[in-house]
Formats: structure tokens, sequence, C-alpha cells
């Protein structure tokens, strides 16, 4: 018999909590709303629903569509040969406590242990010593999507901090010198804030210190957002590898010169952290809202019927035929649910516009649109109402945006001291001069009880101060922030 706590969250609640209580707002809402169901009996393993995975394909449609215009799709294997994984040593030891080992075929203990793939370099820099030759091959770039594993021992959130990364897309790119690895890593950066733009999530891109890059990298660029409950997420990570991959691997190609040369490389990666960021950064008290693009249903007609109205759902049926034919994801809703039962269920799943024709409609030649995002209603001409529901979309998007951005930028804390720091930082981002040298760094952190990110690229990361534990004066602003 199920505990008492576990039964409750194996039930759905009838009503969301408020999302000023967002951790449970947020896990309620992913099981009311449809989008992963908690109740795998693995911790830290969760199932997507139809409707969530609706959602992430086309999320993830969106990072296709930009990598597609100069990389490669392509699909490594899950499984990877301990000895290939035990390689790259300061990579290995970023990992060792995370591993899932397969050590048995059937019966049979195998020969060679088989890790399941954490992260996959290892799995594809064996690939690339074998295509790389001249550098005529060079650059390479190729990604995948795929899930990774990795055992994850702190408290697991739904898309959040997982056992299972369903969808980590992994970019893995090979090139001649280290400068031109470098350009990629900011084009990367450049492709993921371009992702987030069009999912109206606003970022900070920030270079991690050299205590938190990715292991076997020179260096790490990091994309993160703010969530609600004043904790960073980190939403894309793109590393610099130099040649220290190469060098382990011997991926080699020969230059002009006839001379054999160490290749250097890059690698880039997200994971349904966007969804979650997508999810909390926009959701309301009543449930999902979405930017068009992504949401599954992007319009719902509902018709407002008042005795006989086989005129309202003729047109009704026409509206939603049109907006069809138009390109539009469109539902009809001809429940016999009341308008506000049929309110609450689409407004749940975070439709961007309703249509409502009545009887008063109908005599105007007009429908009703309502936003999902500001609950706003005004009129359109029936006659233009595919034209019209476009405009909107795009009201819709970039409203989201606004509204994000104003909240991310109102909860970057200008500070000068550690204890402004720790007082403010359960309010949001604080801003802090550092010198950037590890020591300073690391006092800070030990002092505050919260991470340096980073110096975030442009503005941001400039100014004047002195840092708080050397008094050294710097035009380098670092960003601290509890994170998750």
């Amino acid at each position: 018999m199920a505990e008492p706590k576990e039964k409750a969250i194996q039930e759905k609640k009838a009503v969301l909590p408020g999302k000023s209580n967002f951790s449970e707002w947020y896990n309620e809402l992913l099981l009311m709303a449809e989008i992963m169901d908690v109740r795998y009996p693995v911790k830290g393993l969760y199932v997507w629903f139809p409707f969530g995975f609706d959602v992430r394909k086309r999320t993830y449609a969106i990072i296709r569509e930009l990598l597609d215009k100069d990389h490669k799709e392509a699909l490594f294997p899950l499984l990877i040969p301990e000895n290939e994984f035990m390689k790259e040593a300061e990579h290995i030891k970023g990992f060792e406590n995370e591993v899932y080992w397969v050590t048995h075929g059937g019966k049979n203990e195998l020969d060679v242990k088989l890790a399941l793939r954490p992260t996959s370099e290892t799995a594809i820099y064996p690939m690339y010593k074998v295509w790389v030759r001249s550098h005529a091959d060079l650059p390479i770039k190729i990604y995948q999507i795929v899930n990774t594993f990795r055992y994850e021992t702190k408290h697991t959130r739904p898309l959040i901090r997982l056992r299972e990364i369903t969808s980590f897309k992994e970019a893995h790119t090979v090139h001649a010198t280290w400068d031109e690895a470098a350009k990629q890593v900011e084009e990367a950066t450049r492709i993921y804030q371009e992702f987030y733009r069009r999912l109206a999530i606003p970022t900070i891109v920030s270079k991690r210190p050299e205590w938190d890059k990715f292991p076997g990298a020179d260096y790490t660029m990091a994309v993160d957002t703010l969530m609600p409950d004043n904790k960073t997420l980190q939403i894309g990570t793109a590393h610099h590898l130099g040649s220290n991959f190469a060098k382990t691997f011997d991926i080699k190609y020969e230059d002009i010169n006839g001379e054999q040369v160490l290749a250097h490389q890059t690698c880039y990666g997200i994971s349904e952290r966007s969804i979650a960021a997508l999810i909390s950064i926009h959701g309301d008290d009543k449930g999902l809202v979405f930017p068009p693009e992504v949401a599954p249903t992007q319009v719902v007609v509902i018709p407002i019927i008042f005795g006989k109205s086989d005129d309202v759902v003729t047109a009704c049926r026409d509206v939603a035929r049109r907006l069809k034919e138009s390109g539009i994801r469109v539902e009809l809703d001809e429940s016999d649910e009341r308008p506000g039962a049929k309110y609450y269920k689409w407004e749940m799943k975070g439709v961007p516009l309703r249509v409502e024709i009545g009887p008063r409609d109908l005599k105007n030649n007009v429908a009703t649109i309502v936003r999902r995002d500001t609950g706003s209603k005004d009129t359109a001409p029936l006659n233009d109402i595919e034209i019209e529901i476009k405009k909107r979309f795009e009201m819709v998007h970039d409203s989201l945006y606004e509204k994000a951005v104003k909240s991310l930028e109102g909860r970057l804390i200008d500070c000068s001291t550690l204890d402004e720091v720790k007082e403010k930082i359960p309010t949001g981002i604080a801003k802090i001069p550092w010198c950037g040298e590890r020591d300073c760094g690391l006092s800070m952190e030990e002092a505050v009880g919260a991470g340096i990110l980073g110096i975030p690229e442009g503005k941001l990361g400039t100014g004047n101060g002195t840092c708080p534990v050397c008094g050294k004066v710097t035009s380098n602003i670092a960003i601290m922030a509890k994170t998750y």
C-alpha cells in the first residue's frame, strides 16, 4: 500500500497550486497539463505524455533548423567500452561517480565493461580518429539528439535533474586551429541565444570559472536563465576542448605542408532543461503559457451557444477549417461542456489564442479573440481571421519575451560587498566586482554559499569596482546565484 505522500504524488490535483509556491506548482503542472508523468518506478526516470512530447518535438525542431544550416545530424552508440571511456583522465574524473555500467550480457559477464554514455566524447572521438585525415576534411560539425545517463545522487526533478536525460542535443566539431575552434564556440552560443529568443526566454552568457569548466576543456561558456524561485538554470553550454581530446584519441590531420597536426575541437549541448525553462518562465496560476511557435494547439475555436445556434456552429467550423488550411494548428471544441470548463481546459494547455463566436459576433461578422498571455479580448473581422490570428501570434511572442526580460532585469542586483551578496542572493542574481583570480573567487563562493557563474558577455560583465577579497581595482563584474 502506497504511503500517503506517495499517493499524493500519484494523483492529479483538482486545482493547480499558485505559482508563488513554485516547486509545488511546477511538479503539479507537469502532471495536470500532461507534460511528464513522474510515476515511472525508477527514481530519476520520467515518461513523456504525448502532449508533452509534442511540445518537445516542436521545441527541438527549432534547434534542428538552426543547426542544419551548417551541421549534419548523426547517431552514435549508447554503449562505450571501458577502455575508450577511461582514456581521458580529467574527463573521467568529472563523471566517475555518475556512470552506469553494463557488466553482463544475459547471464555472461562481459570481458569489457560498457558505460551508458553520460556524454558522448569518448563514444564519438574514436570515430573522428578514423574520419579525420586531411585539412580538406575540416571542419567537421556533427550533432546528435539522444538520451544520456547519469547516476544523479542529488534531489531529482523532472526535466531539470534526471538520471536519464532523454533529449540531450550535443554537437561535436573538429577544426584545424585553436582560433577556429574558439570562433565555433562563439557561434554555438549565438545559436543558443537565437534558439531561446524564439522560445521568448532571456539568457545570460558567461565564461565559467576555471574550477567549474567542463572536465577536459580549455574553457566553458554557459547559457543561464533565471527561474521564478530566483535560482539560475544552466540551459546550454559550449566547451572549447583545445587539442586535449585529440591528443588522447590521436585525432590528427595532414596540413598543406604534409605535416601531421593535432586537431582542435569543441562540443556544445542543451537538454530538456530548455522545456523546463519554457514552462516555468511563461506559465502562470492557470497553467501553461506557450509562445505560438511551440504550442501543440495554437488556436482553439469555441462556439458560444444560446438556444438554436446552427449558424454559430457552422461559422466556427468554417473558421477552424480556414485556419487549418492556412497552416495554423487549431482545435474546434464542440463538446457539451460549459464555456467556463472549456476555457479552463485550454488555458491549462497553454493555447495562445482562443476564438469565440456567438450570435452577436456572427451578426457583426466578427470573432472575439482572447489572448492566453494577457487575457485581453478584442474582435477581428471573420473575413480576415487568418491574417488577424497570425498578427496576434507575433504580438503574443513579443509580449512574452518583453515580460520575461523585465522579470530577469528586475532581479539583477548590484552589490559591492559579500554581505550584500549574501543578503540579496535569495531574490535574484547578484552582480559584484571580481578580480578574476581563483583564490578570490573560491573565497567569495565560500563566504556567500553560492557559486560564481562567471563574468557575463557584454555590458553586464563590465563596470568599475574593487574585488571584495583582495581589494584590487577591476572592471570585471561577476554574477553569483543559487543554482539548480
